[in-house]
């Protein structure tokens, strides 16, 4: 960090103090939009940054009781409930609001601080005391007195403008990467749709069970917490955790010990298997890949396509689409958290085109697919310079 002035933060905030007790403002104290006097700002502001979400309010009576708790624009709010330490500059045409009692309130002094800039060092700050807390093993909390004892730079305007700037830029290209991305992944769903037609087969293909192309199971469900080991003794063990859209979420994996994968040998992966999540966001498929063959599966669906009747990714792909999922939300009651079980994995209807159809399809998916990996390669070097620089503004 570059050295500049260091001054508490107290010193230069008007107003900093975590919302009111939670016993003031309780859930029948809110009132329809029509009735309201003034909105509540809540952590979800802060944590998903935007204005937004859903809103909840209250009148006039319940904003005089609580109004030294008010938010206006240029303030920031700080999530302190859950998820701790996500920070939001308040647009400054926001309306007027209260505080819910699980965010802070930062209101800064005129002409000290630039608010974008503050905002970063003061997030970067929150997330320098969460990495210190969780080494610690004690959950991180937020004590306004605490942080306003904190010293923290003080550059000029300027510089401050300067150093934004350059972030602002960085951050921009980093968006327009992940706008090129989900255009990608848009183009593929807007070709399937092409080339087979809507949910309703408007193609007119015949159709087939999902059970006459592909041998359907359940990955098995083990609880003893001694069938468990380290990556480096074990062997990848596919959760829900896993499973993402058409590609492999390759982190926060659990790992079978040898008496472990033993157990569950029906449950062994191979290439071109499917696994499909069973609940949280049934339905949602990926194809293995080579580098996953020989791993395992938990409490997941598992589909071992017959490759001389379906391409694997066809099948993927009509599960994570419409076509799929509405049949998916019918057989879980519309609710996320029921099972989506392997009978009724079995028994949907697949759009059944030409398996020399099939793979023109993914064939598309292959050159689309080279051109994500130069976006994303993009996306991660820019995501670098990023961090860069914010460790070299914030330390």
């Amino acid at each position: 960090m570059k050295k500049f002035k260091m001054e508490p933060l107290k010193d230069n905030v008007e107003e900093m103090f975590i919302g009111p007790f939670g016993s003031s403002l309780k859930n029948d104290c809110f009132v329809d939009e029509d009735d309201a006097f003034c909105m509540v700002y809540e952590q979800k502001h802060a944590i998903q940054k935007t204005m937004d979400v859903e809103t909840r309010y209250v009148n006039e009576k319940k904003y005089n009781e609580l109004k030294r708790f008010n938010v206006r624009g240029g303030d920031i709010i700080v999530s302190c409930r859950g998820t701790i330490g996500e920070t939001f500059v308040v647009p400054e045409n926001a309306p007027l609001g209260i505080m819910h009692p699980s965010i802070m309130k930062i209101r800064l002094k005129d002409g000290v601080y630039d608010k974008c800039y503050f905002n970063d060092l003061l997030y970067t700050r929150l997330k320098k005391h969460e990495a210190e807390a969780n080494g610690s093993g004690v959950k991180m909390a937020i004590s306004a007195n605490k942080l306003g004892e904190e010293f923290f730079p003080v550059p000029s305007i300027q510089q401050q403008k300067e150093i934004e700037g350059q972030l602002s830029l960085v951050r921009k290209i980093i968006s327009q990467r992940g706008e090129e991305l989900s255009a990608l992944d848009n183009l593929i769903k807007a070709r399937f749709v092409e080339m087979f037609g809507d949910p309703n087969n408007s193609k007119g293909y015949p159709i087939v069970k999902v059970q006459d192309v592909a041998d359907i199971q359940v990955g098995v469900v083990i609880k003893p917490a001694q069938y468990y080991t380290d990556a480096e003794h074990g062997v990848k063990a596919f959760r829900s955790l896993n499973i993402g859209e058409i590609s492999i979420k390759d982190d926060d994996w659990v790992y079978f010990n040898e008496e472990g994968q033993k157990r569950n040998a029906k449950s062994i992966l191979r290439e071109n298997d499917l696994v499909i999540v069973r609940s949280g966001a049934p339905g949602t498929a990926c194809v293995v890949t080579k580098q996953f063959e020989g791993c395992n599966a938990v409490d997941v669906i598992i589909a071992h396509p017959n490759m001389e009747k379906v391409n694997p990714y066809y099948l993927c792909a009509f599960t994570n689409y419409p076509h799929g999922k509405r049949q998916i939300k019918a057989g879980t009651g519309g609710a996320a958290q029921q099972h989506f079980n392997v009978g009724k994995y079995k028994d949907m209807d697949l759009i059944y085109p030409p398996k020399e159809e099939q793979d023109e399809f993914v064939e598309f998916i292959k050159q689309v697919d080279k051109s994500k990996v130069a976006v994303q390669k993009s996306l991660e070097e820019t995501q670098l310079l990023f961090d860069s620089l914010m460790q070299q503004y914030f330390g």
